[in-house]
């Protein structure tokens, strides 16, 4: 083989080794950018990392991101199987609280995601505590430590006794940044069948009458009542917001029968219902 030859492919074999290398040693992708993390939950295998856009968890809906680290690699896993159970431990009892399942994030290799919905806290932001079980390679871990959960500014969570005996809690999920004009409305329905279990309540009517207190308690056009979707189990609606300031959400819980479970009219001498959520911006 000639020389003219030999140079371009010992050129070609070069640049295709250094790639090779760069590739190899490229660091890996930060899967929690732009996120802030919460907490570290660690045991003896190891460290789970939670986080969210603000680094702390609220009263009300919560979306939040998980990372599991291996303490001897150092790495993440990819693979594993996540369950989530939050407790408020009280004097004299304890409970936990509406959840979602905790699945792989989409589009990312080491992130998992769900939502939890605190209807409450202490003074103090005390009381709760997260369990994490999880399974990794068929081995299973469990990992428990308390969590600090701090008082939302405004109601966007509240549990409320039915007509029909049974606890709800209701929580605003979207608009988490309201704008004048007509936001979607997402909230979240679910019930209490003990204190550890709180599944989605399902096709039931919300009906929506928003005012503002400030303002002559005056209401707004183009708003819609929430329907049950199955895609997400929560409740879609049009929240129209015609001006910035404080808004009441005055609600009426409908069941499948057409009853009303909680809430009422407002009306002149009603000026806001017994069921209600707040936002202001």
């Amino acid at each position: 083989m000639t020389l003219k030859y030999i140079i371009p492919i010992l050129f070609i074999s070069l640049f295709a080794m250094s790639c090779s290398t760069d590739d190899d040693t490229a660091p890996s992708m930060n899967e929690v950018e732009g996120l802030s993390k919460i907490q570290e939950i660690t045991n003896n295998s190891h460290t789970i990392e939670l986080y969210n856009e603000s680094g702390m968890f609220y009263t009300g809906y919560n979306h939040f991101s998980i990372q599991i680290k291996d303490n001897i690699s150092n790495t993440y896993v990819q693979d594993a199987s996540i369950a989530l159970t939050p407790m408020m431990q009280m004097p004299e009892m304890r409970h936990s609280c509406p959840k979602s399942d905790i699945t792989k994030a989409e589009g990312k290799s080491t992130v998992y995601e769900g939502f939890v919905i605190y209807q409450m806290t202490n003074l103090d932001g005390s009381g709760w505590y997260l369990n994490l079980d999880y399974t990794i390679d068929g081995v299973t871990y469990n990992v428990t430590e308390f969590i600090t959960v701090k008082h939302s500014e405004k109601q966007n969570v509240t549990s409320v006794i039915g007509a029909d005996n049974t606890k709800y809690v209701l929580a605003l999920i979207e608009p988490q940044s309201p704008k004048m004009a007509v936001n979607d409305l997402k909230l979240g329905l679910f019930k209490m069948e003990s204190m550890l279990l709180y599944p989605s309540v399902k096709n039931y009517t919300i009906s929506l009458d928003p005012r503002m207190p400030g303002m002559g308690n005056h209401t707004s056009p183009n708003n819609s009542d929430l329907s049950y979707h199955s895609d997400d189990h929560l409740y879609h609606g049009k929240l129209s917001l015609t001006m910035t300031g404080y808004w009441v959400l005055n609600l009426k819980l409908i069941n499948s029968e057409g009853e009303v479970i909680k809430g009422e009219d407002v009306t002149e001498n009603d000026p806001q219902s017994s069921l209600y959520l707040e936002l202001e911006f």
